[in-house]
This record gives C-alpha cells, sequence and structure tokens, in this order.
C-alpha cells in the first residue's frame, strides 16, 4: 500500500533496513539511455559512465572550502551562485509538500528522521505549519501521481521533491514550478533547472576518486582489488566506479567488479571465489551495506584483511575499529536531508540562497573513527555517522529507536 503521512500528526515507525544503503541517484548528470551493460567478470562497463568534465568539476569541489557556518555543514555550500528569492518572501506559517522517493534503505531512513526533527524545530519557530509526505515506494508513476496529486490539491506553499529518477521525474517537476510556488529539489536531480535550488553533495566522481585515491596510495602497481557493487544503471553508483576504474588503470592497479545487492551471501561468495585464483589486496565498496560480510569473508579465508573502502554506516566503522584493518570510509552526505527545510525557511523570508546547493563531502579517515565511533555509541548498525542531527531534539534516543515519535 503507497503511504501518505502527515508528518505533523502521524508517527511513523521506520522498519527494515533494506539492503540497498546510501542509493541515491548523481544530482550532477541524467543516466545514458540505457543500462551498463554487464560484463564478463559480473560488473559493467563504466566507460559510457565517465564524463571527464564532470570528473574534474567534482575532482577540484572535493578541494575547496566551504562557505557557511563552520559547525552546520548541512547550510554549507561550494562553488554557489546565489539567486534572490524575494518574491517569495512572506509571513506566516507554510504548509510543505514532500515527494519522497522512499525510506527504502539504512541511508535514506536515518535522514527521513533527522528531517523529522528539523521539521519540529521549524514549526515551534512558526515557520512550518505541517509537512505532508507522500511516499513513491522507489517507482516513478507513483511518484509522478504523488506530485501530481499535490498541484491538483492546490494547499502546498512549497514543493519538496527527492527524485525517484532523473528523466522520468522532469516532467512532473516542471509542472510543481508552474504553480508558482517555490520547488526545491535535493539528493537526485531532474533535467530541468526550474527549481528554486537543488541541494546535494558533491556527487558520484567524488566518492569514486577519494576511493580509489586511498587504494592507489596504499597498494602496488600489480595488486588486486575487487569492487563490490550493490546494482547497475544508478548514475551515482555508476559515476562512483566509473571514476575508480578510470584512476585504477591508469595506476596499473587490477580492478574486477560484481553486482552483490548488499548480499551478504553473495559477497561472501564472489570474494571467496576471487581468492580461489589469488590474492586479493584491495575491496573498493559504492555502498557500505555488506561490508561487514566482505571483511568476514576474509576472515574465513584464513588470509591478510584487505585495504578497503566503506561508508560511514556504523557497522563498518565499529568492524573497521575492531580488525584494525587500513580502511577509508567515504561519505555521501546524509545531512542533506536538514537542508530543504532550511532552504524553504530562507526562501520564505526571501533571503539569498545557493541556485544549486552543493554541499560538503568528506570521508572518515582512520585518524577520526574514534571520534565518530565515540559520537555515535549506541547508534544501531544501519545508521550514518556523519547525519549531522546532534543539535536536533530527540537527540541521540529518535536515531536509536529508528522511529518518529
Amino acid at each position: 500500500m503507497r503511504r501518505s503521512v502527515k508528518i505533523a500528526t502521524t508517527a511513523v515507525a521506520l522498519v527494515g533496513l533494506f539492503a540497498l544503503a546510501g542509493c541515491t541517484t548523481d544530482p550532477n548528470v541524467a543516466p545514458p539511455d540505457s543500462s551498463a551493460a554487464p560484463t564478463d567478470d559480473g560488473g559493467s562497463d563504466a566507460n559510457e559512465w565517465f564524463d571527464q568534465e564532470l570528473f574534474d568539476t567534482q575532482m577540484a569541489q572535493r578541494e575547496v572550502v566551504p562557505e557557511g557556518p563552520e559547525d552546520e555543514p548541512y547550510l554549507q555550500h561550494i562553488d554557489a551562485e546565489m539567486i534572490d528569492t524575494s518574491q517569495y518572501a512572506s509571513t506566516g506559517a507554510k504548509k510543505a509538500c514532500f515527494a519522497n522517493a522512499s525510506i527504502s534503505n539504512p541511508w535514506r531512513q536515518t535522514g527521513w528522521i533527522t528531517m523529522n526533527q528539523q521539521l519540529k524545530v521549524l514549526q515551534d519557530e512558526g515557520v512550518i505549519s505541517e509537512m505532508e509526505t507522500r511516499d513513491a515506494q522507489d517507482n516513478d508513476d507513483t511518484q509522478i501521481a504523488d506530485i501530481d496529486y499535490f498541484i491538483s490539491e492546490g494547499n502546498c506553499d512549497v514543493f519538496i521533491i527527492s527524485p525517484n529518477s532523473t528523466a522520468a521525474m522532469t516532467p512532473a517537476v516542471e509542472r510543481a514550478c508552474d504553480t508558482g510556488k517555490p520547488v526545491i529539489v535535493f539528493d537526485r536531480g531532474v533535467q530541468t533547472d526550474c527549481p528554486v535550488t537543488f541541494i546535494h553533495p558533491i556527487g558520484g566522481f567524488a566518492w569514486g576518486i577519494d576511493t580509489a585515491q586511498f587504494l592507489i596510495d596504499n597498494l602496488d602497481e600489480g595488486d588486486k582489488v575487487v569492487g563490490l557493487r550493490i546494482l547497475p544503471g544508478v548514475d551515482v553508483l555508476e559515476q562512483r566506479w566509473a571514476a575508480a576504474e578510470k584512476m585504477f588503470a591508469d595506476a596499473g592497479i587490477e580492478a574486477v567488479d560484481h553486482f552483490t545487492g548488499a548480499d551478504p551471501a553473495e559477497i561472501k561468495s564472489f570474494i571467496s571465489d576471487e581468492l580461489a585464483k589469488g590474492d586479493v589486496d584491495g575491496i573498493w565498496m559504492d555502498a557500505g551495506d555488506g561490508a561487514v560480510a566482505a571483511i568476514e569473508a576474509f576472515e574465513d579465508a584464513g588470509v591478510d584483511y584487505p585495504v578497503m573502502t566503506g561508508e560511514d554506516e556504523m557497522s563498518f566503522l565499529r568492524k573497521w575499529k575492531e580488525t584494525g584493518l587500513t580502511g577509508l570510509a567515504p561519505v555521501y552526505s546524509n545531512f542533506q536531508w536538514r537542508t530543504p527545510l532550511l532552504a524553504a525557511k530562507m526562501i520564505f523570508a526571501g533571503e539569498q540562497i545557493p541556485k544549486e546547493w552543493v554541499l560538503p563531502q568528506n570521508p572518515i579517515t582512520a585518524e577520526e573513527v574514534d571520534v565518530y565511533l565515540e559520537a555515535n555509541d549506541g547508534m544501531p548498525d544501519g545508521h550514518y555517522a556523519k547525519f549531522g542531527g546532534e543539535n536536533l531534539p530527540g537527540y541521540p534516543e529518535v536515531w536509536q529507536q529508528r522511529q518518529i515519535p
């Protein structure tokens, strides 16, 4: 059954931490016309997803010091073109209408909790009266209907949209823009610039650059890396691997990849097969869910731990610390779920905001693991260390319980 929820009054239990952690679509680029074709080794041809211009842009943005409050990364921005929003300035509490792609994985669930705690703050401030949310459950047709429902209802003061996919959602977003009400798109992009602002971390190429460079720096030419990927055809995930694959090739690192669906049994099977062929020196992942299974596969085989990249999901950070392996936790900034509501507040105040709101995306290094483990002590394994909600009401209990009271 499709969900239609008025968050201001309805409790939502976040259960079933599904497998596709951190599964988002890259905001910066539309996917090719067809999904990446599988190769003989079980992976995909990343060449069709490689974009040198975007690679170079995100490479550079990784080094930019963000503007904005130092202790509020969800309000920081990189290389922003600031725009005037005075046309939307008005007083009184506003109704937000949120068309969400889904809460079908731990990354989105963590963001969903954080967003709703931010909502409570803005309700207390008299900025937002309520946020009506419709959950598309990862279905394009459902989300199109959700957006059209909000438009026909006519009671939305601001549209907030996290698209399920890029091209399919573009016409519906444009129809929302045609209402004259402000539209805020975040996480995943669309092929129109009609929204007032588009909010996202740097992107998939930045993830691929961070992770591949870490492995290259800690391996030797001729070493072998196994890429563990959750699914094909999702642009941010494909771009992560496209960047990494190119860099591995340039550095003389042997790299093979497998789609696992984040299934622990599949992950262990693929690694077991690769170990049977010879040494595996590095593990690269496009999402951290399943990282523990990957590490356990080496333990089961009785061989040395690999150099490894996972994600800032707590399960990986804890296993990383326990084993002492050489690791890196890339981040696809989960705190971005706060930013759309804060952007709405700024829009109705007539303040300038970024047209494209690029948020920082900084990995967790070995020197920082203990800090984030301590800061997130008591959080469940599906929680994300850089979620950015520590100063919100309900912390830490709401995130520990994985539900909205």
